[in-house]
């Protein structure tokens, strides 16, 4: 998982840099496919997750999901506040947290007659999955995500991020890039490694560059 999501981080970043239509489409393509694979491996975890729960409390106690918390940073850590009544009165080790570089599960167990599980994936930037960690204080659970830099966070996942920025106008775009190098090496990678269909995806694009470029519209070689 932490491959793919430093494949998929690679794909955002080019996507980023892009500007030319067809060629975000290639990286959209190859982006929703990572992805869907990401999304297939961690649906595993959890399924394993969920049975270790039922094995550990030999009862039939079900999993709910946690999806209202909140959080803050400092320089060195993300934190994460989870509100979960009576939580500081069960013994330390129903509170578990696994974390990998980019993404974290918290499961605290037989809470209530039930478990009680928050996932978050595609974090913002990496975290030091060794010296990240978990606090149990009165009615919450504080989850310490250890930074990698000192650099803020503007929000939590790479979702929001993606979200804000396409929802917010380019009014300065740097003319001085030029993502045409990486992006052609990206593009024959996929085209190497890809499906018929992404192959399918990157000939149109390729072919309607070369009219576009005959016709004299100066548009890009993509090979």
């Amino acid at each position: 998982i932490n491959q793919l999501e430093s494949d998929l981080q690679e794909i955002s970043n080019f996507l980023e840099k892009s500007e030319r239509q067809r060629v975000q489409d290639v990286l959209i393509l190859e982006q929703k496919k990572i992805e869907k694979e990401i999304s297939f491996k961690r649906q595993q975890i959890e399924q394993q997750a969920k049975r270790k729960a039922e094995l550990t409390s030999g009862s039939k106690t079900y999993t709910v999901k946690i999806n209202n918390y909140g959080w803050d940073q400092s320089d060195k850590f993300v934190k994460i506040y989870i509100t979960l009544k009576g939580v500081h009165t069960i013994a330390p080790e129903s509170v578990e947290a696994t974390f990998t570089e980019r993404s974290l599960v918290v499961l605290v167990k037989e809470l209530d007659g039930k478990n009680h599980q928050m996932i978050i994936n595609n974090l913002l930037y990496p975290i030091d999955v060794q010296n990240s960690f978990t606090k149990t204080k009165t009615d919450m659970v504080l989850v310490m995500c250890k930074k990698t830099t000192n650099k803020k966070w503007d929000c939590l996942t790479q979702v929001e991020k993606q979200t804000k920025e396409k929802d917010k106008p380019n009014l300065n775009p740097d003319e001085n890039a030029d993502p045409s190098d990486g992006l052609m090496s990206m593009l024959k990678k996929m085209y190497t490694e890809g499906d018929d269909d992404m192959k399918r995806t990157i000939n149109k694009a390729w072919t309607e560059s070369q009219e576009k470029k005959a016709k004299g519209d100066g548009d890009m070689n993509m090979f």
